[in-house]
C-alpha cells in the first residue's frame, strides 16, 4: 500500500484555467470530502466512493485540458472541500498553477499573486472504489437526454418523495422519471423523438433522490447526459467536459423494492 511517503521522487507541475479546475472539484465534491488523485504523464484520474458505498465517481482529465502539464506519476490525497475553496478564489479566465512538493507533502497553488500551500492527505488512508470493470452489471437500456430535463424532473420529484425511479418502456419507446408520494405523484415521460439518443430496453430502478440531486447540481451547465439503465441495477451517469478532454462517470446503486 502506498502512503504519503510515496510522493518522494515524484513530480507534478500543471497550469489549468479556473473554469476547468472548478468543474473538476465540483464533480468530485458532489460525493466525497476527500479523494485520491492518480497522476501519470497523460493526465489525471480521480476514482472515489462515497462513505456509504452507495455512489461512485470516476473522473479523467487528459493533459490536453491543461495549459501545461508534467508528471512523473504517483498519487496524492487531497481534502476536496479545501481544494474547492482555493480554486474558487480564481476568477473566470484566470490560470491556476499547481506544483507538488514531495519533500513537504504539499501542493503549492498559485493564482496570480496569491500563493497557497495545501497540505496533502495520506492517499493510503482514503478508500478507493471497486474496479468498475470487475463489478460491471448488465445495463442494456440507455438514453442521452438534455440535462435540463433531468433537473426539472428531480426538482419536481423532491416535492413528493425522497426517492425517484428511472426507467425505459421499450414497447412505447419512452424514457421516464417518476416519484410516488403519500398523496401526490410526479412523472416525466420523454419519447424517442425527445431524446438525443436512445437504446430501447426495458429498465426500471429506484434511487435515493439525495444522491441524484447532488450529482445534478454538480453537472449543471452541461447540455446532455448519458444514462445507462437496467432493472433493479445501478444507473451510470456520464458526460464529457473541457471540450472532450475530460470525462466523468457516476454509478449510483438502487434502493431495493420492499414488498409488505
Amino acid at each position: 500500500m502506498r502512503t504519503a511517503d510515496d510522493t518522494a521522487g515524484h513530480s507534478f507541475e500543471a497550469i489549468a484555467d479556473a473554469e476547468t479546475m472548478g468543474t473538476i472539484v465540483d464533480l468530485v465534491d458532489a460525493l466525497v470530502d476527500e479523494c485520491r488523485i492518480e497522476l501519470d504523464d497523460g493526465g489525471i484520474r480521480v476514482p472515489a466512493v462515497d462513505p456509504a458505498s452507495v455512489a461512485m465517481v470516476d473522473l479523467e482529465l487528459s493533459d490536453d485540458a491543461f495549459e501545461s502539464y508534467e508528471s512523473a506519476g504517483g498519487r496524492i490525497g487531497v481534502d476536496v472541500g479545501r481544494l474547492k475553496e482555493v480554486v474558487g478564489m480564481a476568477d473566470r479566465g484566470q490560470l491556476i498553477e499547481f506544483v507538488l512538493d514531495p519533500e513537504t507533502r504539499t501542493l503549492d497553488i498559485t493564482i496570480d499573486d496569491l500563493e497557497y500551500t495545501l497540505a496533502l492527505i495520506d492517499p493510503g488512508s482514503i478508500r478507493s472504489p471497486p474496479d468498475l470493470s470487475e463489478t460491471a452489471v448488465d445495463l442494456p437500456g440507455g438514453v442521452v437526454v438534455e440535462a435540463d430535463a433531468i433537473d426539472h424532473a428531480l426538482r419536481a420529484a423532491d416535492m413528493v418523495s425522497n426517492q425517484v425511479a428511472f426507467g425505459i418502456d421499450a414497447d412505447a419507446s419512452t424514457f421516464y422519471v417518476e416519484a410516488e408520494g403519500d398523496t401526490d405523484d410526479v412523472s416525466l415521460v420523454l419519447s424517442e423523438d425527445d431524446l438525443v439518443a436512445f437504446t430501447p430496453d426495458d429498465a426500471h430502478s429506484l434511487f435515493s433522490l439525495d444522491y441524484l440531486q447532488a450529482i445534478d447540481r454538480a453537472i449543471a451547465g452541461t447540455p446532455d447526459v448519458d444514462l445507462r439503465l437496467g432493472t433493479e441495477t445501478p444507473v451510470e451517469i456520464g458526460y464529457e467536459f473541457a471540450d472532450g478532454a475530460g470525462t466523468v462517470e457516476y454509478v449510483v446503486s438502487p434502493r431495493r423494492t420492499v414488498d409488505y
